[in-house]
Order: structure tokens, then C-alpha cells, then sequence
């Protein structure tokens, strides 16, 4: 695993009402702040990437359909510099991932349906100067092809 990502395990606890999942509490380990919550989506099929922070963490977790989310660490200075992660999130696989700053980050629907991501960063989102740092989805020096494996 990336040196700094973190993943929860997220309990969805159904009743005949409908059910609750908690995501992301002040008193869990990984929680560094608060910055703003929203939501992203993506159509079937669309990757959405790569983009990296310098300052926020982020903590994202599929409410709605299925995502392929996957980590790049090009820093530096890590001991897992080079390594790339998958995670399957969604519905079928409910966790929160936890991701430090300067770790490329991209997701790709996986579902046959939009799929809904709830971010909860440690930064508001700053209009005038983003922390965000972006490079092309599938031209980069990131060693990782988005298609899908079958096998």
C-alpha cells in the first residue's frame, strides 16, 4: 500500500426504513480537518484523472455505483515511490480511502450506471489558486493503462 493511504472499511447498517453509513468521523485516525464536502460523478466508462494536491488530503468514498479509484506515489522521498494502487469502491464495496497530499489520484466508472463520489477534503477549495495539479488522463509518464483487464 502507498505509504500514507489509508483504507476504512465502511458499515452500512440497513433497517426496513432504508439504511446509514457513516463515512467519516472527527475521531477517526485518519482525520486531519475539515475543509468543505461534495460530490462528483462519472458516466459509465469515463476516468476522471490524474490530479494530485500539494496541501489537502482527501477522503473519498463511492455512495453510488462502482469506481475504479487508483493512487500513483511519485514522491520523492517515499519508500513506496513508483507504486501504483487499485481500489474497487462502491456499492459492492463500501470503504472510505484516505489519500495524502502529492499522491496522483484518477477514478474510472466501473458500473453499468453513474457512479457518486463523496469527497470530504481537508481544504476548502481556494477559486483563485486550486491546489490542484493536473495531468492527462492517459498521455503521462504514470504507469498505468486504464482499460479494462479481463482475465
Amino acid at each position: 500500500m502507498i505509504d500514507g493511504v489509508q483504507v476504512k472499511k465502511l458499515r452500512v447498517i440497513p433497517d426496513e426504513r432504508g439504511r446509514l453509513m457513516e463515512i467519516l468521523r472527527a475521531d477517526d485516525g485518519m482525520f486531519k480537518g475539515f475543509g468543505q464536502v461534495y460530490m462528483t460523478t462519472a458516466y459509465p466508462g469515463v476516468v476522471k484523472g490524474w490530479h494530485y494536491h500539494k496541501k489537502q488530503y482527501d477522503n473519498m468514498a463511492v455512495v453510488k455505483g462502482m469506481m475504479k479509484i487508483v493512487l500513483y506515489d511519485s514522491r520523492e522521498n517515499s519508500p513506496t515511490r513508483g507504486e501504483v494502487n487499485v481500489f474497487f469502491a462502491g456499492e459492492y464495496n463500501p470503504v472510505l480511502l484516505h489519500i495524502p497530499p502529492f499522491v496522483y489520484h484518477g477514478f474510472k466508472c466501473v458500473s453499468t450506471e453513474e457512479a457518486i463520489v463523496i469527497n470530504t477534503p481537508t481544504e476548502v477549495y481556494n477559486y483563485g489558486e486550486p491546489d490542484e495539479f493536473r495531468v492527462h488522463p492517459h498521455n503521462n509518464d504514470i504507469p498505468y493503462n486504464w482499460d479494462r483487464e479481463d482475465g
